[in-house]
Order: C-alpha cells, then sequence, then structure tokens
C-alpha cells in the first residue's frame, strides 16, 4: 500500500482536470491506498454544493464529483484546502461545514508532499 498525494489547482473552468484527479483519488482508494488531496486555487471551489452535485468529467462511467468525494471520505482519504485559496474565493468555514475536509496553510502542502510516497499533480 503506497501514500499518494494528489495536489490539484483545476476547478470548475477545467473539468476534464478536476474529475480526472478525484477519479484517481477513488481509484487509488478502491486499490487500497492511503490517499490525501490537497486542493488550492481554483480547485477549492469544487468543494462547493452546487459543483459536487454537477457531473463535469466526460467519457464512460462519469459520475459526480460528489460520488467520488463520497468514496474517497468513506475510503479514509483526507482532502485539504488551501485556507488562503479559500479566502481568495469568498469561501467560509460555513459554506464547508459538514464536509470532510481542512483548511491548511502552504506549509501543510510540504509536509505532506515529505510524508507521501508519491505526489500526483494536475495543475
Amino acid at each position: 500500500m503506497a501514500k499518494i498525494l494528489i495536489h490539484l489547482t483545476h476547478g470548475p473552468e477545467a473539468p476534464t482536470q478536476a474529475d480526472r484527479a478525484f477519479l484517481i483519488a477513488k481509484t487509488a482508494i478502491d486499490e487500497g491506498h492511503k490517499v490525501s488531496m490537497f486542493l488550492a486555487g481554483s480547485a477549492v471551489q469544487l468543494l462547493r454544493d452546487d459543483i459536487l452535485d454537477s457531473v463535469i468529467g466526460i467519457g464512460d462511467g462519469v459520475t459526480s464529483l460528489r460520488e467520488s468525494y463520497d468514496t474517497i471520505v468513506s475510503g479514509g482519504g483526507d482532502i485539504y484546502l488551501s485556507r488562503i485559496s479559500c479566502g481568495a474565493r469568498g469561501m467560509t468555514e460555513h459554506e464547508l461545514s459538514g464536509k470532510k475536509v481542512e483548511l491548511a496553510e502552504p506549509n501543510v502542502l510540504v509536509q505532506l508532499t515529505v510524508d507521501h510516497d508519491r505526489v500526483i499533480t494536475y495543475g
């Protein structure tokens, strides 16, 4: 079992990259790996309810982001959101309440990178 960090900076404006990052995280969890995601830049907006509930990917077997998100968190995955990116996009802790996410500073991304075996970046 590997520890995999997925760093995503694409949001709703780049649906294929956003969807693929969640798909890779979901797949890694399904295969028994430990997964953490760090969302920064416009990617933090993916955790808004209206976007989570939308289907943004393309191709066979496309699901909503919420389905991937639910699989990731129920499978023990950790999701971190850049506090700076959330602030720049007007996202509040209240908007994120009820979601299994942690607001994080840049040093957390550095520590996660050091602690994981592999890093996949969608940016």
